[in-house]
């Protein structure tokens, strides 16, 4: 057994940082699910611990912090870095994120031994033209870095084709979709009742939930805006709104639910840690992006909880979805609203046969374990190539 363990290759996964948001959950994810009898994970936060580096601690995985000031790779941070991959002495480098991936590649050079540094993308490159300058300049530096990279992985088929149009390297690259843990992630009546009470509404209303940070991209105005066209057919209707940001305290949500006079259906609950239990209570899932999404994990996670989704037609939204919903064009509160207004008329059976057919497709397409084997399989050509 105790050699079996020592035959382990250690992997080192070098995120941006391990704050509240998509990529940073399907990290969590992955490493709740990878072989621990043939991979030892470490991971490295460019930033702090953030949201996620006690959760990742809690599976038995050690978090070692670079504290880079907003993930600026600076020469200092990036030689502190240096001293931990020297000190760990990995098999294999998963880059994760732009920032991540980036500070992989470029440490590499400066590395004794040879190992094999691979990039996890989870974005799509539309959001280059609204993202910070940096953001866009580390873009653009990823596409010369990539052609050193051992493989390049995307969340999405859109997303590599975007990368591919800048010059990413497509010899190296492949897609590798988020994955859902469908024990945890499944329908639930208790759930349903419970966030109903908590909420002070009746058994039976219907619930509409969006769970995203607050940021130009996720768009909250379009889905105020179409809320406010929806609650004039239907004001017995409740939209929860959960996320970073997503509270009382923001004045830009707050003051645009006060002028369209929407606040007595309108639920801001900021950040949860019962994501499983909130999105199991929802009747219709909803994903307002403007742009930038490439897989949303919000989306699987809901379909994975037999509820079905209105997502707007960014990234790889629409063949998640596929015939499990609705897709509407983005920046259009007419179309969501009207998308809404389609599943609420259905009766709650027809939702029901629909929620179901979205957990089938998370079980076939998107199931975590599935999607952990295809990390695997990436770690092992790359160690046999080595």
């Amino acid at each position: 057994m105790h050699a079996k363990l020592n035959s382990r290759k250690v992997v080192i996964y070098i995120s941006t940082g391990l704050s509240t948001g998509g990529a940073e959950r399907m990290l969590y994810n992955l490493l709740s699910k990878i072989d621990k009898m043939r991979f030892e994970p470490i991971v490295v936060s460019l930033m702090d611990r953030g949201t996620w580096g006690d959760r990742i601690i809690d599976l038995g995985i050690p978090v070692r912090t670079v504290e880079m000031e907003r993930g600026k790779p600076t020469p200092a941070a990036l030689m502190r870095l240096q001293r931990i991959i020297n000190e760990i002495k990995p098999d294999i480098i998963q880059g994760w994120m732009y920032h991540g991936n980036i500070a992989a590649q470029i440490v590499s050079f400066f590395i004794k031994q040879k190992i094999p540094i691979l990039w996890s993308i989870h974005n799509s490159a539309d959001s280059l033209m609204a993202d910070n300058k940096m953001t866009a300049a580390i873009v653009k530096l990823g596409a010369w870095l990539s052609r050193f990279a051992a493989s390049v992985a995307f969340v999405s088929q859109t997303s590599k084709s975007q990368h591919e149009a800048l010059g990413y390297l497509p010899e190296n690259a492949c897609v590798i979709p988020n994955g859902f843990d469908t024990n945890l992630f499944t329908p639930s009546l208790l759930a349903r009742a419970a966030i109903r009470s908590e909420l002070g509404l009746a058994d039976d209303s219907t619930l509409i939930g969006s769970i995203c940070r607050f940021h130009p991209m996720k768009d909250h105005s379009n889905l105020l805006q179409a809320a406010a066209l929806l609650l004039k057919a239907r004001p017995d209707v409740h939209l929860v709104l959960a996320g970073t940001d997503v509270n009382d305290r923001n004045p830009q949500l707050q003051q645009q639910i006060q002028t369209l006079g929407i606040s007595k259906n309108i639920h801001l609950l900021g950040e949860r840690r019962d994501m499983p239990r909130l999105t199991a209570a929802l009747d219709i899932s909803t994903s307002t992006s403007a742009y930038g999404e490439a897989f949303p994990m919000v989306v699987g996670e809901a379909m994975a909880c037999g509820v079905p989704c209105v997502v707007t037609d960014v990234g790889d939204s629409r063949w998640i979805v596929a015939q499990t919903g609705r897709v509407v064009p983005p920046k259009n509160p007419l179309a969501l609203a009207q998308a809404w207004q389609e599943l609420i008329a259905m009766s709650s059976e027809q939702r029901q046969a629909l929620g179901a057919m979205a957990r089938s497709r998370v079980e076939e397409c998107f199931a975590l374990d599935a999607i952990a084997a295809q990390y695997e399989k990436l770690y092992e050509q790359a160690l046999s190539k080595r």
